[in-house]
């Protein structure tokens, strides 16, 4: 069996999962990031069990309202959504969010209904690399 030198690193790919926040609550989950803006109706905080509250890291209104969860428009809101993104106070939101995921399994939560094409699938796939 070869030995690994010590120079070698082996680079862990970030465990990032998405599910809806109003979903129950999984030991797998890890750490609980809700990154949407706004709190979700009719969820309480305990029930939420949240880690974080990642507000910062969410799409801006304007971007949000534009969008309305159109799938027509869902690669053009992930466009700008990346975009909006690169804003230093977003981008240092997003490296937190990174530096979670370095040494735990981190699941992204949002209120919306059709997870597949949500502002938290975009957040992932940029986490994911």
């Amino acid at each position: 069996m070869a030995e690994r030198s010590k120079s070698q690193t082996v680079v862990r790919k970030p465990d990032i999962r998405v599910r809806r926040v109003y979903e129950q609550p999984s030991p797998a989950d890890g750490t609980r990031v809700l990154v949407d803006r706004i709190w979700p109706r009719g969820l309480t905080k305990s029930r939420a069990e949240l880690g974080e509250w990642c507000k910062q890291v969410a799409p801006s209104t304007a971007l949000r309202k534009w969008y309305d969860h159109d799938p027509e428009r869902f690669e053009e809101f992930s466009r700008r959504y990346r975009a909006e993104l690169e804003d230093s106070e977003r981008a240092k939101a997003l490296q937190h969010l990174g530096e979670l995921a370095e040494d735990r399994t981190v699941t992204l939560l949002t209120a919306t209904k059709r997870l597949e094409i949500s502002g938290a699938v975009v957040l992932a796939g940029l986490l994911r690399g």
